[in-house]
């Protein structure tokens, strides 16, 4: 489980909370490592634009920096892939997705004194540069390019359907606890996808425990691992607490099926 409670994670930088949630998840995760590589990145970029007094071009000085010189991008050909929010991975071979590229860009930010934060936008997750000036910008993580909202807005249609409507909160400043949950949401289906589901029941062990304690959502998707795992009662058990829980929803009914299938089956002991 986490070393650290909900407000410390708050308090320190996202990539730090990461670290400590994929650490939870699994215990020979190299933290220390990506630690190391995480502050080499932070001397390089000081090294090349701290003395630049103009913040803007501070800002796109580590844009062409980490996206150009350091050759890092977004994964488009394995992109629900275990690799692109694994840290270690992401440092080793330059490819991620929003939100973990994000979480390294903001790292960097924050040691160059840049007034970058995090946002949980609908459709991914978004940086938004807040300048001095009154003036907000967005930068999609993936590939270093700014965002209009007019693109958001697209964006958003095409994931909710064409009548979706931005709204004021879409592009508040996330708070870590939301984004880690998000991270660990994205880490456990790159697990399920890849068969690993004694690893991605520890990712939803760890949400239930820090962040969403008694979610009925994530409970049922702790079912489904259950499920995988030939162990059902648990699965059986986590069921039972959704359908309580949610007796409205449209997956409940599949779910009694299920249950009445998994009842059929003799108890198994891990």
């Amino acid at each position: 489980m986490l070393r650290f409670t909900e407000q410390e994670l708050e308090q320190m930088p996202l990539v730090e909370g990461a670290l400590e949630v994929t650490a939870a998840v699994d215990p020979a995760f190299p933290a220390g490592w990506v630690k190391v590589q995480l502050e080499r990145l932070a001397q390089e970029a000081e090294h090349s634009l701290m003395d630049e007094p103009n913040a803007h071009l501070r800002l796109e000085g580590l844009i062409r920096l980490f996206y150009r010189e350091w050759g890092f991008s977004g994964d488009h050909e394995q992109y629900f892939s275990s690799e692109n929010i694994y840290l270690d991975k992401v440092l080793e071979r330059k490819k991620g997705i929003p939100v973990s590229l994000g979480a390294i860009f903001l790292y960097l930010a924050d040691r160059l004194e840049l007034p970058v934060s995090g946002v949980g936008f609908p459709t991914q997750f978004v940086l938004k540069v807040e300048w001095f000036d009154g003036e907000t910008q967005f930068i999609n993580p993936f590939d270093g390019e700014y965002l209009s909202k007019q693109v958001m807005g697209a964006w958003l249609k095409g994931h909710r359907g064409p009548f979706s409507e931005l709204r004021n909160e879409y592009f508040d400043t996330a708070e870590h606890s939301d984004v880690l949950a998000r991270w660990l949401t994205v880490m456990k289906s790159a697990l399920l996808r890849e068969g690993l589901f004694a690893d991605a029941l520890r990712c939803s062990d760890v949400v239930l425990g820090a962040f969403r304690p008694g979610d009925p959502h994530e409970i049922r998707d702790r079912g489904y691992i259950y499920q995988q795992l030939d162990c059902s009662h648990a699965a059986v058990m986590d069921f039972e607490y959704f359908i309580e829980q949610c007796p409205e929803d449209p997956t409940t009914k599949l779910l009694k099926l299920q249950i009445e299938e998994l009842n059929q089956e003799p108890l198994v002991l891990h």
